[in-house]
Order: C-alpha cells, then structure tokens, then sequence
C-alpha cells in the first residue's frame, strides 16, 4: 500500500464514522447527543483493533482502542446482534457513557465492527445525572456488562425493561440508545459496503504503517527519563491533595509510561479505570504526532503503559469513577505534558485549565424528571508559538456548549451571563487563554451537582510564564453571594444563581510580547 491508497483508505474510513456521528446527532433526542455532541464513533477489525475514529471525543476514542479487544472476544458474533456496554472496568469509562457495537458480516464472514459511545444526561443511581459525590460503581447508576441487546436480531426485553426502569427520564434515553443503534446500522451498512472493494490485508497494512508513524514520533523524543507531579486538589470526601506522578521514559522507538508513586484509589468518584488512564496517555502521545497519521491503534503500539493496581491511576473494580473519566483524566494530561515539556520544550504548550467544569441539575417538571448536563470551556496554556485560546474545551473533551436558546427551551433553568473572564490567562511572552463564566438561574427546585478542579491549585506556566487564575464556583441566594467548594451537591430553591468562572490556562515564556 504506497502513501496514496493509505490516505485514501484512511480518509474514506473516517467519512464512515463522520457520517454516523451525523446520524446519531440528527436523531438523538436530548441536547447533551444532538446539541453538545457528546458522542464518539469509530471501527474495529475482526480482532478489536480500532482501524478508524472520527474526531470526537479523546477520552472516549482512547479507551475504546484500548479495551474493545476484550469485548469482542467475549461473543460469538451473528447477523443482527447488539452489544450494549458501559461497565467502567471492562471497556468503558464511567457509567452515563453507553457504549454500542454491531459486527459487520458479509458473505457469512465476519468483517469487522462499529461501535458507538455516547454521555446519557442520566444513567440511575442516587444523583441525578449519575455524576454525585459517592464511593461505589453501584451507587453512581446502572452497571452495564457486555450483553446482548439484540442476539440474531431479537431484541432482549429484559435488557429494554431494566434500563427503563433504572434511568430518570427513561423515554428520552431510549431514544437516545435507540440514534446510537441507527448511527451504528448506518455504518456497519457503509463499511460492508466498503470491504467489498478493499483487497486482501487492506487493514493490517493500514495497520503497520500506522504503528510506524507511532514509533517514528517517539523517536523524535530524545532517549530519557522525564518526571513530573501534579496532584488532583481533593475527592470531594475530604481527602486530598492526591498526588499523580509519572515517569516517561524514552529508549530509541519506545516508551514506557510508569505512574509509580500515584496516590492510592480514593473514596471519592475521582478514580480512574485503567481504560481511561490509557486515553489520555494516548491522546498525549497522539498529540505529538503529524496531522495526517491514520487514526488506529497500532499507532500507540510502542507505548507501555505501567499503573499500580489499586492506585488513582488503575483503580480496582467496583471504586466509583464519575469524575476520574471527567477530572482525573485532565490531570494525567497535564502530568505527561509536564513531562515531556524537560524532552521536546519546543512542542509542549504550559497547561491548560485541567479540568471539564462538570455542572448537573436535576429535578421534576410536570411530574417528570428532568436532568441538564454541562462542562465548561476555559482557558488553553500558551505556547513556544503563541497564545493559549480563550473559552474552549481542553484536551480530553472535545464538545460543544449547549446554547442559551436550547438549554432555556428544555429545562427550567435561565442564563444570565455567558462571557470570556478576561485577564484569567497566565501572563507570559505568550499570555494563557482566558476562561469563562457562566451563570444559571434555578426556575423550579432542583438538585445541583458540581465536579471541578483548579480551584485551590492554578494552571501552571513553562518558561517563565506565569500560572492563569484559578476557577471560583459561588451560589447567589437571595443576593447573598457564598462561595462553594469544587467539588459539591446542593438543593437549589426557585430563583438561586450558581455562577462558575472557569480557569484560564498557563502563561509562556518571561516577559511581554513585543
């Protein structure tokens, strides 16, 4: 396969899962899939290998590269079956992100795959959103193994009943579930469509050039060993600081991630599944790679991944793990940047806001439940080349905002304000990007559930260039204005305004630019 017919394999595989992104987003009912598009679609070979991604959400594509073998091995495979997933420990990331796959069989053969992972605004469990300060898997909503929604084309009725029956406003989740399957149909259609004009090993060619442009971009990192520690600022249980350390260590074409020295697992929702650590060292590595290089799993082959079991890091099963996918997967970026700021400065931006700014409300309207699901932009870190942007998501999330006139029509909640918080970004020769600050009024009694970070710590600058701002969460009651902690849940009564200022990324380089 010369250069050409690479580009061209892996252009129109990524159209494949571009065009279900289109179809789920036209057809999902809440405004967290179809506005916010918090949604992620790619394909697999017939061993779980990820051939194609398109470019959704980071924290969702890595995990998925790194954990679909071990789904698909699980089944016999056979015209019309569905496998519905979401277990955090075998294959997903945190439990409101349901994850579907439908083989693609042609001729009686299996082809290969396509799955589909997508954030439900509610999964059950004891918050709403399924986003709450808890201690258990269990209590964060319904745990979902791989299973069979539909075996042969026949749909389990249990499975309908069950999840129906566990998630808060279950018909708009459905439907929901029910755009994931017509977005996957959509691309198992295109990809049989495909394979039958592809010749022979077409993808375990894509796959090996793919895996040379990996390890091409790590030997472009001088051999060494680089060390870096930052620390989430607390669990939301009251422990923490909890530190996250890593070592990178390059040797020619490989590297070796090892987190030894990480805090252990925590009460709290901010562990990690190993999945999700895996995702955003990729994503790290995926970073310093060209624009053009197929978007496989072969490419993260020369990485080894090294994470103390029981750790922040690889937690053990059935620790609740809501914000370690959310907020602890910023941090591992931020680590790994660290890191390889001291090999490749020059390539390396200062640090960005570190964190989603994670915002739930829920409540009843009318006698149903109602459930709002956010994260807010702030401030990239600036760079060797230039500023940070302004008001954007960073790094491991790559959605958009729900806006004003939607949220408003969908929800009894109200915006007051929406603006850049300028001045937050660090100062520098390059200044850091500013965050936001966003303000909701309550309409009607609800639950309010918050999971941030940098609200004690500050995004840190390279080269001299100074941190940016930390964030501020405050909860305006009857013109009283008190500031609440980063992490925290809280009934809100008609009329009360919670405004979050989102932190603005680090600063680069001494001085002003000229």
């Amino acid at each position: 396969m010369n250069a050409i017919e690479l580009s061209i394999l892996t252009h129109r595989l990524a159209g494949i899962c571009e065009e279900m992104g289109a179809a789920l987003r036209r057809t999902a009912l809440s405004p967290n899939i179809k506005d916010r598009e918090d949604y992620s679609c790619a394909l697999f070979d017939v061993e779980g290998e990820l051939v194609a991604q398109a470019a959704h959400i980071p924290v969702h594509l890595g995990s998925m590269a790194f954990a679909m073998r071990g789904v698909v091995e699980r089944f016999r495979w056979q015209p019309g079956d569905v496998v519905v997933f979401n277990d955090p420990f075998t294959g997903g990331t945190h439990l409101p992100d349901v994850t579907l796959v439908v083989p693609v069989i042609g001729d009686h053969q299996l082809l290969g795959f396509v799955a589909c992972r997508a954030h439900h605004a509610d999964i059950g469990g004891e918050s709403p959103g399924s986003m709450g300060l808890h201690s258990r898997l269990e209590q964060e909503g319904l745990v979902i193994s791989p299973r069979h929604w539909f075996a042969g084309g026949r749909e389990s009725e249990d499975f309908r009943q069950v999840f129906l029956d566990r998630v808060r406003g279950g018909s708009e989740r459905m439907g929901d579930l029910t755009a994931q399957l017509s977005a996957c149909r959509t691309g198992a259609r295109r990809l049989q469509e495909m394979m039958a004009e592809l010749p022979t090993g077409a993808f375990t060619k894509l796959l090996a050039a793919s895996e040379a442009y990996g390890r091409q971009a790590i030997r472009d990192i001088p051999d060494g060993n680089y060390t870096f520690e930052d620390a989430i600022e607390d669990d939301g249980l009251g422990s923490g600081p909890l530190p996250i350390r890593v070592r990178v260590q390059i040797r020619e074409e490989e590297a070796i991630v090892d987190f030894a020295g990480t805090s252990g697992q925590c009460e709290g929702p901010l562990n990690c599944p190993l999945a999700v650590t895996a995702s955003a060292v990729y994503y790290v590595f995926r970073c310093l790679m060209p624009e053009g290089t197929p978007q496989t799993s072969a490419v993260f082959r020369p990485i080894r991944l090294q994470a103390p079991v029981g750790s922040l890091v690889n937690a053990l099963p059935g620790m609740a793990v809501a914000a370690g996918n959310v907020e602890t997967s910023q941090r591992i970026v931020d680590v790994l940047l660290g890191a390889l700021a001291k090999a490749v400065p020059e390539r390396i931006p200062a640090a960005a806001q570190g964190t989603m700014n994670n915002v739930i409300f829920g409540g009843h309207a009318v006698d149903q439940p109602w459930v709002y699901y956010e994260t807010v932009g702030g401030g990239m870190g600036a760079h060797m080349h230039g500023d940070g942007l302004s008001g954007v998501q960073c790094h491991m999330t790559n959605t958009k905002n729900t806006s004003i006139e939607v949220l408003e029509m969908h929800y009894p909640l109200r915006i007051l304000q929406y603006r850049l918080r300028t001045g937050s970004g660090g100062k520098g020769r390059h200044r850091g990007g500013d965050g936001l600050i966003r303000e909701w009024q309550a309409l009607a009694p609800c639950r309010l559930s918050v999971l941030s970070e940098r609200r004690q710590s500050q995004p840190w600058g390279l080269a001299g260039g100074e941190p940016g701002q930390r964030g501020k969460n405050t909860l305006i009651q009857a013109g009283k204005a008190r500031d609440l902690p980063g992490k925290c849940q809280l009934d809100l009564e008609a009329g009360d305004i919670f405004r979050i200022e989102t932190p603005g990324g680090g600063g680069h380089g001494e001085g002003t630019e000229a």
